[in-house]
């Protein structure tokens, strides 16, 4: 493998909205991101992912773009964004802002002169199609929002759009050479600023089947997830390694795709050598339980679960390239609140879970907040939901006989809300996110779980947190944690997640995910531990014996 500045990044993702506030308005904004770079710096952040700053209408919260080449007032200038890249890069950290090229807003340039002509240059730039003769739209395809994936054209009453995700998110069409000449043309526009890549968002879906038809029913609506049509649509590869070849490429930038369900042995040709991407996501673990029929009806992951989701996707990627980890993002509930039984949730599971992914191979992403251990909401009502998902899903759940307690308890568990309270700061007003009023509420247990209180506590989850960066950059076992080889250890072991990175030296990552002590073997008779979340004894010989949820790294 050829080897790349990306490889050995600790990466930590922004959501800019609820990062930190500057100006006591409530939002999080730019200048607040500057304002924390020496805590990030600290932590030892690589790379940092901003999610969307661009001017938006916000009806998928800043993932439907009215501007490509602007920053929302709410969130600063362009100068704030430079002075971000200059402050950054001082610190050793590049940024890393959202690519949303599969669809804009509908209040993008685009889409309103596609609205004034639609057979004229911009109405090729989406999809436009006529309602059928009966009124009924083109095909039965569903949104993943809910409701049908076309929507009536603004001044065109015999004329639709499609649209995957929001209505107010039509997609764009990139059969269209024009088009994708303005999407490269802006991505450069932005490398050249200085930035260090892009998250890509939702790109699988760029692609379109070559005809466009009804599908069988998955759901009582009559109509069929998009996830099913997508299954039809073949050569995003033209696409993507165009813009590989156009953008990515000659900027040596990094870049991480949001890649849902890509062709079966395909993953050479997007993290491979020549990949499209830098890399992409690993999403088995967040993917386990998947139901068509809505949250409701989602299994949960447990602990076994999770681990072997975990020994899936490296065996997926050995070989072959880099995914990025992650134990949550702003489109997920909080992980800790998945992926650690309610009963069992404390600081040490959180420090365990935390160990199991961030020395697996590949980049490890945090998502702000996680360091600290947050966690997920309880929802009492509709009225405490922000999220367009939230929504939809809870009326999908009493639509399929579901109590209103039962509906409201499967969006507290999977809800994006959940990622997107204000990140807790201190244990003052609001969470010392802002001096004003905070556009989200706070999640109650902010008093506990902040940053304030865990850097006075060594033992907190952030210090936990930051020893592990600390272990992942020291030279002596750097090489091992990043290029070594990923090697399964006792998997048939219920509830431990333990696996070696070959190298010199070798590690042992060691999980007990229970709260019962268990008892792992040593692969050889002397060896040191590095790091435990746990009081640990000093060498070990043979075995090694853990407490409930604890995790151990060790030196063989």
């Amino acid at each position: 493998m050829k080897r790349k500045w990306w490889h050995d990044q600790i990466a930590y993702q922004i959501y800019p909205k609820s990062f930190y506030d500057s100006n006591g308005d409530g939002i999080g904004d730019v200048r607040g991101i500057i304002e924390k770079l020496d805590y990030l710096k600290d932590l030892g952040i690589g790379l940092l992912w901003l999610s969307p700053i661009y001017p938006s209408p916000l009806a998928d919260e800043g993932y439907d773009i009215s501007d490509y080449y602007g920053v929302d007032p709410r969130f600063g200038s362009l100068e704030d964004v430079g002075e971000l890249i200059a402050e950054a890069k001082k610190r050793g950290i590049r940024i890393v802002m959202d690519l949303v090229v599969n669809h804009c807003s509908d209040e993008h340039e685009w889409f309103r002169k596609a609205c004034e002509d639609p057979d004229g240059p911009y109405g090729s730039y989406f999809y436009i199609r006529h309602f059928q003769s009966d009124g009924a739209p083109p095909t039965n395809w569903r949104s993943f929002f809910g409701g049908s994936a076309w929507e009536a054209l603004p001044g065109h009453p015999d004329r639709c759009y499609l649209h995957a995700f929001h209505k107010k998110q039509p997609d764009l069409n990139w059969e269209n050479a024009a088009l994708r000449e303005e999407i490269f043309k802006n991505i450069n526009w932005w490398l050249d600023k200085g930035l260090g890549g892009f998250r890509v968002d939702a790109i699988i879906y760029i692609k379109k089947p070559d005809v466009f038809h009804d599908y069988p029913a998955d759901r009582s609506d009559g109509m069929s997830s998009f996830a099913n049509i997508l299954k039809d649509a073949h050569g995003i590869g033209d696409f993507l390694g165009e813009m590989q070849a156009r953008a990515f490429a000659p900027h040596d930038a990094f870049s991480v795709g949001e890649v849902l369900g890509e062709k079966p042995g395909a993953l050479a040709e997007f993290i491979g050598e020549n990949g499209y991407f830098s890399s992409i996501f690993d999403f088995e673990e967040d993917n386990f339980g998947f139901s068509e029929k809505g949250w409701y009806d989602r299994t949960p992951c447990l602990p076994e679960d999770y681990k072997q989701c975990v020994f899936r996707a490296q065996k997926k990627a050995e070989g072959i390239g880099f995914f990025s980890n992650i134990i949550e993002n702003h489109d997920e509930a909080r992980g800790v609140s998945r992926y650690i039984p309610a009963d069992e949730l404390c600081a040490d599971a959180k420090k365990a879970l935390a160990a199991a992914y961030f020395f697996m191979r590949g980049i490890p992403f945090i998502y702000q907040g996680q360091e600290l251990g947050m966690e997920n909401l309880v929802f009492h009502s509709t009225d405490e939901f922000s999220d367009c998902s939230s929504f939809d899903q809870y009326e999908t759940a009493l639509a399929a006989g579901c109590t209103e307690e039962e509906a409201l308890d499967s969006v507290s568990r999977y809800s994006r809300d959940n990622a997107r309270t204000p990140m807790q700061w201190t244990g003052g007003h609001a969470a010392g996110f802002t001096t004003g009023t905070p556009w989200y509420r706070v999640n109650p247990n902010y008093t506990e779980v902040n940053a304030e209180k865990e850097l006075k506590d060594p033992d907190s989850v952030l210090h936990f947190y930051r020893k592990m960066a600390a272990l992942r950059r020291d030279q002596r076992y750097k090489d091992t944690f990043v290029y070594g080889e990923f090697i399964p250890w006792m998997p048939e072991q219920k509830n431990l997640l333990a696996y070696i990175r070959s190298g010199s030296p070798s590690v042992l990552v060691a999980v007990n995910m229970q709260k019962e002590a268990q008892t792992v073997a040593c692969p050889e008779t002397a060896a040191t531990i590095l790091l435990s979340n746990r009081p640990a004894e000093g060498p070990v010989s043979g075995t090694i014996r853990l407490a409930g949820w604890q995790a151990v790294v060790v030196e063989l």
